[in-house]
C-alpha cells in the first residue's frame, strides 16, 4: 500500500535535516550539547533541506525526507504533517550504494517516482582539525573519502536513480544547494570542512543540464553564499545579535523559511 495514497506529485529532499539543528552534529561539535530551539520560528529549525521540505509539503507535494538516522528528521515530519502536509522518511547514507538503491526502491514503491529531486546533502569533516592541520598534507585520507562520497558519488548515484524515469516522463527538477566554494578552490581556514570537492557537484549539474535539458529535465546548482541561520549557527557567539552575519530568511503566512536577501541565493546552471 502506497504511503503517498493521494497520488501527489513527489518531491524528495537529500539532506532534509541540519547539522546546525538542535541537535546536529556540527551543534554538538561547536557548543558541546544541543541547543534550546523552542522559541526560534517552525522554518529555520532543520536549516535549508527542512525548510525547503515543509515549503514543498505546504504546495501540495507528497515530501520526502532522507536522512542518515530516521530519528533525526521525526520532528520535521510531525512539523510539516501538523502544518497540514504528507511526508515520510527514508532512512539514506550517501556513502553506501546499497543503501541508497534500497531508499529508492522504498520511495518508487511508497511514494511514487520523484517529480523534484532536491540534494542537500552536506558534511562537516575538517572542521575538527587543528590551527597546525590546515595543509593537504594534515587531511586524512578518510576524510577526503567522506567528502566525495557526499559531493561527487553520491549525487551520481541519486542521478542514476531519479533521472530515467524523469527523463521518460519529459519532465522533472534535480536541483544541488550548493555553497561559494563550489565556484573556485579555495584554501581550507581552521574551523572550515574540506569544501573544495564540491567543485565536482557543480561541474556534476553542468554535465546532467547539457545532457537531460533536451529531455524536460530542469537541472540547477543553487549557490548558498552564506552562513544559514538555524539553531546551533544562531547561539555561536559571533552571530549573537549580528543577523547580517547569517542568511536571515522571512517567513510565509504559514511560517515557512524564505530568504530575506535574494542576492545570498544564485541559480548557476
Amino acid at each position: 500500500m502506497k504511503t503517498n495514497s493521494k497520488g501527489k506529485e513527489v518531491c524528495v529532499v537529500i539532506g532534509a535535516t541540519s547539522k546546525w539543528q538542535a541537535e546536529g552534529r556540527n551543534t554538538l561539535l561547536a557548543h558541546g550539547k544541543p541547543v534550546d530551539d523552542s522559541e526560534l520560528p517552525v522554518g529555520v529549525r532543520w536549516g535549508v533541506g527542512g525548510a525547503v521540505a515543509q515549503k514543498f509539503a505546504q504546495e501540495g507535494f507528497f515530501t520526502v525526507l532522507t536522512t542518515r538516522k530516521e530519528a533525526n528528521a521525526t520532528r520535521l515530519a510531525a512539523a510539516i504533517r501538523e502544518q497540514g502536509g504528507e511526508c515520510m522518511i527514508v532512512e539514506l547514507d550517501l556513502v553506501s550504494q546499497d543503501s541508497i538503491a534500497a531508499a529508492f526502491a522504498t520511495i518508487r514503491n511508497e511514494a511514487g517516482d520523484p517529480d523534484v529531486l532536491i540534494y542537500n546533502a552536506g558534511y562537516l569533516e575538517g572542521r575538527d582539525l587543528p590551527p597546525e592541520k590546515e595543509l593537504l598534507e594534515h587531511i586524512p585520507v578518510e576524510m577526503f573519502d567522506t567528502t566525495q562520497h557526499i559531493a561527487c558519488r553520491g549525487p551520481f548515484l541519486v542521478a542514476k536513480e531519479v533521472l530515467p524515469a524523469m527523463r521518460k516522463k519529459g519532465a522533472g527538477s534535480f536541483f544541488f544547494s550548493n555553497n561559494s566554494s563550489s565556484l573556485r578552490g579555495k584554501k581550507r581556514m581552521t574551523g572550515q570542512s574540506l569544501y573544495y570537492p564540491r567543485v565536482m557537484m557543480r561541474t556534476l549539474a553542468q554535465v546532467l543540464t547539457e545532457e537531460y535539458s533536451e529531455h524536460g529535465v530542469h537541472v540547477a546548482n543553487i549557490v548558498i553564499d552564506g552562513s544559514i541561520d538555524s539553531p546551533g549557527s544562531r547561539a555561536l557567539p559571533r552571530n549573537q545579535n549580528r543577523p547580517d552575519l547569517q542568511i536571515q530568511s522571512g517567513q510565509d503566512r504559514r511560517g515557512v523559511l524564505l530568504p530575506a536577501h535574494p542576492g545570498q541565493i544564485v541559480l548557476d546552471a
